[in-house]
């Protein structure tokens, strides 16, 4: 750790850090256990680069929506740099964790249901974010299609075709995907407080298996885009979407748009990580065209 991240820290907490251990957090930044004088332990993330200050006050409002309906446990913000920080840095509960059975993976899947009726203003946010390292933009839409073509799809497509990563007929597929969108999105919902980026690294069990949230993107939407994202990756026992449907039933169809759900978080790869998600993005596409 550098000395200018030492300092920061000593800034935000009002006290210079007696313990600091690099740990295991992520791929797009430094993560800290701190522990201070008195004992107390805090998680601490450093976003490098330009988009840094933005990445980390995103990420902490992000916790900080999420947790406002008291529903799913979600860390504790203590600290955040301000605007415009040279040293972007977000300070976090330490949460130790536990192992998971049936009991945390049900309480998961209700308390989902709970923060997805809990609800949101809009079909987007009040504000941009990201996912992973891309931008996330939220401007709101009045419905679900226009936001889901305009925010999310056509915005990485673009970004796709501009790195040379989808053309000919892959591009052509997704235009036309991009049309029939209303007809595809299934009943219309009010729109649910989403997580945003719920694969199975951003959630974990505590010490007494209750299930928290980390690392959200978070905006309102769909509610089966959640869902689908936590079926792309794995990392959810079949007692979270059993519970999930038990405390919130889904309306009819929702398994013929799991892929349609998915497209996005696969878009999101395919411009983070290259072309060996091409071929991911060309089946959830040829399920629909």
């Amino acid at each position: 750790m550098s000395e200018e991240i030492r300092a920061e820290l000593a800034r935000l907490l009002g006290e210079a850090p007696a313990e600091i251990v690099p740990v295991s957090g992520g791929d797009i930044g430094e993560s800290y256990r701190l522990r201070l004088r008195d004992g107390e332990r805090y998680f601490a993330k450093h976003y490098a680069g330009p988009e840094g200050a933005r990445m980390v006050e995103a990420e902490a409002f992000g916790l900080a929506w999420l947790a406002e309906p008291t529903v799913l446990r979600v860390p504790r913000v203590r600290a955040v740099s301000g605007p415009g920080a040279t040293i972007p840095l977000l300070v976090l509960e330490w949460i130790d964790s536990g192992s998971t059975g049936g009991g945390t993976h049900e309480e998961l899947g209700r308390g989902l249901a709970r923060l997805h009726a809990s609800g949101a203003d809009s079909f987007g946010l009040d504000r941009d974010n990201f996912v992973g390292r891309l931008p996330q933009a939220n401007a709101p839409s009045g419905d679900w299609a226009s936001f889901y073509r305009d925010r999310r799809l056509a915005p990485l497509i673009d970004r796709a075709r501009a790195q040379g990563l989808l053309g000919g007929r892959l591009l052509a597929d997704a235009s036309r995907l991009l049309e029939r969108l209303p007809q595809l999105v299934g009943p219309p919902e009010p729109p649910a407080r989403l997580h945003g980026d719920l694969w199975g690294g951003n959630w974990l069990s505590d010490a007494e298996g209750i299930p928290v949230l980390i690392d959200p993107a978070v905006y309102g939407g769909c509610r089966e885009i959640d869902l689908a994202m936590m079926r792309l990756f794995g990392g959810f026992g079949d007692r979270v979407f059993e519970a999930y449907r038990e405390a919130a039933p889904l309306p009819d169809g929702a398994e013929e748009r799991v892929d349609l759900y998915q497209l996005y978080p696969l878009l999101v790869h395919l411009n983070l990580f290259g072309a060996g998600y091409a071929g991911a993005v060309e089946r959830a596409l040829r399920s629909y065209v």
